[in-house]
């Protein structure tokens, strides 16, 4: 290395800079070390488990793991008729092994997600296959029962019978395939997720209103009352959240039943009558008044958040100008105001879209969301993939919502730059 090379490296500004950055990726180091367990834990308990869920909506390699040698002899078949001998013969086999290990319901369940009546039809035919000791086989699955000698069937079950699927999201929105493979719509009478996520959404949108109506004057008062009186005030806001969300959704149960408190009420006033009142609970009318009830201080605090920045000399100063109150109101402070506004809708709405709780509680038939069917299939029906579908759909909506807000968001703040 030559003179000028050392001298250059050794220069006094070039050591500094180095010490600068080794003192800057130092920092970063311990800044990472000292998050490092908490991103462990949001992966570990979080990221995992959802991926996890998520994956479910299209994985289908369980009816492989049960009848492989069927798996692999449909493959073979070209989907027009029914299939050969050689198909047969694995299925009976196959069977017979299930009947023994009483696990044919598990392969029938899953035929029966995709075309009603095949699990009784699976375990009805496994349990006679399994007396048959030597082919053919085709004839005797057509003694047991036509629908083996059928097309639709057999088409159904190789579709069944991937790997991966997308039966679940088809079936999530009220679609499915024919026997040719063509995505068609499903029945009338079972065309029933695309109306629920219609309403989970028009719940929420409702919900959010309903909240941004009586938010926003209590918002407003919290930010233009005294500090310590506004203090005691936010102390009635954040009560709520001192109480279990059980309690308080059954406390309106007890409040809007036919002979609850409200009507009570609304009797001695003379607003409706005592023989013919109307129905409060176990429908929208208990969904929205509970979910408003239980939803509304997160409205209130973003908005009170952003309304205790906003500066009163803005109104002020407009209305020195000449403009009316009213409209220094609604041309000045409004606009001023819609960060908050659009953080608590934004809050609101993905809360309200997602509730379980309050809905299976109060909402009765006409007021069940979205999240009351996911967790029925969870739990009731044991479909999972079809729960994962639903909940996928749900999570890339609500995603949208919040990239189109932020988009929003963006180009107002473009606009005022």
């Amino acid at each position: 290395m030559t003179t000028a090379a050392l001298t250059e490296r050794h220069r006094p500004g070039n050591e500094l800079a180095r010490r600068l950055r080794r003192a800057e990726r130092t920092s970063k180091l311990r800044a990472f070390l000292l998050v490092l367990p908490l991103l462990l834990f949001v992966i570990v308990a979080f990221v995992l488990p959802i991926g996890q869920m998520l994956f479910r909506s299209i994985d289908n390699t369980a009816p492989c793991r049960l009848i492989p040698q069927t798996c692999l002899a449909l493959q073979s078949w070209d989907g027009t008729g029914i299939p050969g001998e050689a198909v047969y013969a694995s299925f009976a086999q196959e069977l017979a092994q299930l009947f023994k290990a009483r696990s044919a319901d598990q392969l029938g369940t899953r035929f029966n997600y995709e075309t009603s009546g095949m699990l009784s039809l699976v375990r009805s035919t496994a349990r006679q296959i399994s007396k048959v000791t030597e082919g053919p086989y085709q004839p005797a699955f057509a003694a047991i029962n036509p629908l083996w000698v059928d097309h639709a069937t057999w088409a159904m079950i190789r579709q069944a019978v991937v790997p991966y699927t997308s039966a679940y999201y088809l079936n999530a929105l009220d679609m499915k395939r024919d026997a040719d493979g063509n995505i068609v719509a499903q029945p009338e009478d079972q065309r029933i997720y695309i109306a629920i996520f219609m309403r989970t959404f028009w719940i929420g949108l409702i919900t959010t209103g309903i909240c941004l109506l009586l938010g926003y004057p209590v918002a407003y008062l919290l930010a233009h009352v005294p500090t310590s009186l506004s203090n005691r005030l936010l102390i009635l806001v954040l009560l709520p959240f001192w109480t279990s969300l059980l309690v308080r959704t059954t406390s309106w149960i007890v409040l809007l039943q036919s002979n609850g408190v409200v009507l009570d009420l609304l009797v001695h006033l003379g607003v409706v009558a005592d023989n013919d009142r109307p129905t409060m609970i176990y429908n929208k009318v208990g969904t929205f008044v509970a979910m408003t009830h239980v939803l509304l201080p997160f409205m209130i605090l973003p908005l009170y958040s952003v309304m205790r920045t906003i500066s009163p000399l803005y109104q002020r100063a407009a209305e020195s100008l000449g403009a009316h109150p009213a409209i220094a109101f609604l041309r000045v402070y409004v606009p001023l105001s819609l960060p908050g506004i659009g953080a608590g809708g934004l809050l609101v709405f993905i809360l309200s879209v997602g509730y379980y709780i309050t809905p299976a509680l109060v909402g009765g038939q006409s007021g069940q969301l979205i999240s009351n069917l996911i967790a029925y299939h969870m739990r009731t029906s044991l479909n999972w993939g079809l729960a994962s579908a639903l909940s996928a759909i749900l999570l890339v909506a609500v995603l949208l919502l919040y990239w189109l807000y932020n988009r929003l968001v963006g180009l107002e703040n473009t606009k005022l730059g």
